[in-house]
Parts: structure tokens; sequence; C-alpha cells
């Protein structure tokens, strides 16, 4: 089961780029260096990096807030949420949040991707980037992903896990464990142990919120891209991500001042699968650029 979340040192609403309230939380000392992190999805919210990813707030002040349309920045608003949309959104939260000095973001999957967005069109250039297990940066990567987890999901492996969660009667006995098992063979397919998907924090998607920000990317490639961002970089990439360490190996090949670090056995969550060889790389390089 996950761990406990502890609460945050301090929360609140930033508005958004038109004004909708944005939620977020932040941990660790107050007045330290502020790290600003971005949650993946699109359409998820911030809840479940933690607690691993806490370590980031170790001597550092991180704030993580949920993206419009997901966690406790959902809308009612039937306009759809793009690309756009989500870039001048980070914006807004960076100029209420890190309004002076540097503004360092870490970003996981679709987090990643969105930095990249941003250093490219956001208007305000960050002081560094840390990429976790980014996103499929072309619309080339992003189906050979599809078609990878897809396999993933329907390896004997998980279809066994199903069967015995269906005939377990657990749904009648413990309706929140049902779910809870439920939830974790959803996601089985990005980790390399599939077991280990017990230890990450439900989360939940707004469907039409991820399905809106992909369409509006359209057949994107941003590799062409990213040779304009020129600030520090570390990407982290597991290598056995359902998502290819050829697109993080493509960024790191066009960022002009871009490390790669390659992760073993985890797959697209290395912060639980290894946390530790995840924050050797991390925490060094944020103590970097302080």
């Amino acid at each position: 089961m996950p761990a406990p979340i502890p609460p945050p040192r301090e929360s609140g609403t930033v508005p958004g780029a038109d004004g909708v309230p944005l939620y977020w939380a932040a941990w660790g000392p107050a007045g330290a260096p502020r790290v600003l992190v971005l949650h993946g999805g699109p359409g998820a919210h911030h809840d479940y990096l933690l607690p691993q990813l806490l370590r980031v707030a170790e001597g550092r002040d991180a704030v993580f807030y949920d993206q419009r349309g997901g966690g406790r920045s959902r809308t009612d608003d039937p306009t759809p949420v793009t690309w756009r949309t989500q870039v001048d959104d980070l914006r807004a939260v960076a100029d209420a949040l890190v309004p002076d000095g540097p503004l360092h973001l870490v970003g996981y999957s679709w987090g990643a991707l969105l930095a990249l967005l941003f250093a490219l069109e956001g208007g305000r250039a960050p002081s560094s980037l840390t990429l976790i297990d980014p996103a499929p940066l072309s619309r080339a990567y992003r189906q050979t992903f599809e078609a990878e987890f897809a396999r993933r999901s329907q390896s004997p492996a998980i279809q066994a896990m199903r069967a015995e969660l269906q005939a377990s009667g657990l749904r009648e006995r413990d309706p929140d464990a049902h779910r809870q098992r439920a939830f974790e063979l959803s996601v089985a397919g990005y980790f390399h142990d599939p077991e280990r998907a017990r230890d990450l924090t439900p989360f939940r998607v707004t469907g039409r919120v991820q399905q809106s920000v992909w369409d509006s990317l359209g057949d994107f490639d941003l590799v062409p891209r990213l040779g304009a961002v020129a600030c520090p970089t570390l990407i982290v990439h597991a290598r056995q991500d359902p998502i290819p360490l050829a697109s993080s190996e493509a960024a790191a090949a066009a960022m002009p001042n871009a490390r790669l670090v390659v992760i073993e056995d985890s797959g697209h969550v290395p912060y639980v699968e290894q946390p530790e060889a995840l924050f050797a790389a991390v925490l060094p390089f944020l103590d970097e650029q302080r």
C-alpha cells in the first residue's frame, strides 16, 4: 500500500491564465530555494507523486500544483484545455509563486513535456529543468509508447492478476480494497515489476482534459526545436519505461546543456521502483543550481 502523505507546510490557490483557481501546496523549509514540481497526466493531479517525490523538499521549498482540469483544479468550463492553456497557466503559477529569482522546474512524465513546452513558448526562461521520464517528445515516439504499453498491459502476468482479482470476491467483501487493486492493475503496465504498482498513490485522470491536450499537440515533434533550450537540464529515464528511451536520448543530444542519466530495473515510475538511483541523480543536480 502507498505510504501516508504528510500535510503540506502551506497551500492555497492562485489564478490561472484567465483567472481559474489552481490549487498548490508546498513542502520543505520556508525561505529555502524554491522548485516548482509539475505532475504528469495530462488531466491528473500532484498527489500521486507523493510521498516519494517529497525528497526534493529536503532543504528546498518544493511547490506542487494541480494543473487545470485535474485534482483540486478541476473546472466545469467546457472550453477544451490545450497545451497552450497549460503553458499559460504555468506562467501564471510561476509569476505568482516564484515572482523573482531563479525558476527551477522539476517535471515528471507529461509534466516534463510541459516544462519543455514552457521553455520554448512560455515567455519566461527557466533557470534549470529536471525532467523525469519525459512523455514522448514526438507523435511517432508516442505511438511507439502506446503500442508497448498495450502489449505490457495484456501480458500473461497482468492477465493472471486480473483473473485472480475477478475470482476473489473482493468486490463484495471489501469494496475499498477491490478499488485499490483495480487501480494497481490499471497502471501495472508502466512498471518493470507490476507488483510495485501497489506502492503508487492512486490518482484519477480527467479523460476529456487528457484527450484535448494531446489532440491540441497534433503531429508534434519537439526535438528539432530543443537546441533553443539552453538552461542546465537533467533528463532521467528508466530503461524499462514503455516510453522509448530514444525519445530522451534525442532530447539530450539536441539540448546544449543537457545530460541524460539512465536508471536500470525500473519502468515509468522510478520514484517508486528505484528511488535511491533516481534521487542520487536528481538531488545533486538541484544542489548545483543553488
